[in-house]
C-alpha cells in the first residue's frame, strides 16, 4: 500500500506569520495535535505542533536551574499562556521537516514517524510541495479495514 492510498489530501495550514493564538483555536477546534506551515505555492517549510506551543512555556534548562523555577513555581507559568499566544508560528514552529512521497509505501512512512517521534508526516512532491499529510493512525486504519475486508 502506498501512501498516496492513506493520506488525507484536504490539509488544513497556517503561514509563518500567522498568530500562535490561531493555530491553538484550529488544533482545538479540530481535533488536530499539528499544522503544517506553508509558503506561496504551498512550500513545506515547517511544522507546528502542540507540543511546539507547550514547550514554549516551559523554562529551559539553564532557567531551570538558575532561576525562580528552582521552586517549582509551573503554576505561575500558565499565566504566560497568553502571552506566547501572541508570538507567531516562525518563534516556535520546528523548521526540520521530514516528509514522504505519495509513491513511498505506507511502512516507511510509519518507520520515519517511529524514527522521529511524531505522529503524522507531510507528504509533499517536487521537493517541497504539500499535497497531503499521513498518520499513524491513518497506516493503522488502513492496514487493519484491508485485513478485515472491511
Amino acid at each position: 500500500m502506498l501512501v498516496q492510498d492513506v493520506m488525507t489530501r484536504s490539509v488544513r495550514t497556517v503561514k509563518k506569520g500567522d498568530s500562535v493564538r490561531s493555530v491553538a483555536a484550529i488544533l482545538c477546534t479540530n481535533k488536530i495535535s499539528g499544522l503544517p506551515v506553508v509558503e506561496e505555492g504551498n512550500k513545506l517549510v515547517g511544522l507546528i505542533s502542540e507540543k511546539d506551543i507547550l514547550n514554549g512555556l516551559l523554562p529551559g534548562y539553564r532557567t531551570f536551574l538558575q532561576g525562580p523555577m528552582k521552586q517549582g513555581d509551573f503554576e505561575s507559568m500558565e499565566a504566560c499562556y497568553e502571552g506566547l499566544l501572541t508570538k507567531r508560528v516562525e518563534e516556535l514552529m520546528t523548521s526540520r521537516v521530514f516528509s514522504v512521497s505519495p509513491t513511498d509505501p505506507i511502512l516507511l512512512a510509519a518507520s520515519q514517524m517511529d524514527l522521529h517521534r511524531f505522529r503524522r508526516i507531510p507528504v509533499v512532491e517536487d521537493g517541497d510541495r504539500l499535497v497531503g499529510i499521513v498518520s499513524l493512525g491513518d497506516i493503522h486504519k488502513a492496514i487493519f479495514k484491508r485485513e478485515l475486508d472491511l
